[in-house]
């Protein structure tokens, strides 16, 4: 079973991460939902955060942990949020089980096929070595060396726990992720199609949604509306946290 952490109360509000993210990312927001009356669900998906670890990693995968979470939460009338690889478990969960999808919030991903782009912060991390105890600092000087963006390291060294006393480790399951890369960027089927409400919400300064992806999106989810945050790259929630709030509580709200 997935982790999740469960705040508040009112209509359920799912919320899913992106690739080497955490549920602990969500934190701040998560408060703010429920602050606004929803009981709030923020997941580590499979491989991620505190959830199980398993060989098997794939956008079927992870949207049937979130089908399997909702029948043992008794979740039968959800809203839902995924940013990244978490926008595309929602976008997929959605279809799968309109039944229990309400209103869906995808954050700056398309359900198109996006070409492998992670492979300096997997070389970074890949070069870490645990067996000699590192610190965290050391963590980090090594990751500085294949991650110059400061955001992105503090994004990544989040991961970082002790697994025992003096021995760090990350929380996602890196071998998988090795291994099998190529899943995070494989698009989702084309014969998908979700009809209710969505909210695309996409970064202003990033090109994971192009106007040209519009109208293919637009096929698959009919009810589309799209927001653009200025000035904001992928990870928009953290950029401009108030109006991806704004935004959003003004969707589900409607």
């Amino acid at each position: 079973m997935l982790y999740s952490k469960i705040e508040g109360e009112g209509k359920p509000f799912v919320i899913m991460h992106g690739f080497l993210g955490m549920s602990d990312n969500w934190k701040t927001l998560a408060g703010q939902y429920v602050e606004a009356g929803f009981q709030v669900h923020i997941l580590d998906l499979r491989n991620h955060g505190r959830s199980f670890h398993s060989d098997e990693w794939s956008y079927e995968a992870m949207a049937q942990d979130v089908f399997e979470y909702c029948q043992a939460h008794q979740l039968t009338r959800i809203d839902i949020l995924g940013h990244s690889m978490g926008g595309k478990v929602a976008m997929l969960f959605a279809a799968l089980h309109p039944e229990i999808v309400d209103k869906l919030i995808v954050a700056d991903i398309g359900p198109r096929f996006y070409k492998q782009h992670h492979q300096d912060i997997l070389e970074g991390l890949n070069a870490i070595d645990f067996s000699v105890k590192p610190s965290r600092n050391d963590v980090e000087a090594t990751l500085t060396q294949f991650v110059p963006d400061f955001g992105t390291r503090q994004f990544l060294l989040k991961n970082l726990y002790w697994q025992e006393p003096g021995q760090l480790a990350f929380r996602f399951n890196l071998p998988v992720f090795n291994n099998n890369l190529d899943a995070i960027g494989k698009p989702l089927p084309e014969n998908l199609k979700f009809d209710k409400a969505v909210l695309f919400i996409r970064g202003g300064n990033s090109g994971y949604i192009q106007d040209s992806d519009i109208g293919a999106i637009r096929q698959q989810f009919p009810n589309l509306k799209l927001e653009t945050i200025p000035n904001a790259g992928h990870w928009l929630h953290a950029e401009n946290p108030k109006m991806f709030f704004e935004l959003t509580t003004e969707f589900l709200k409607e």
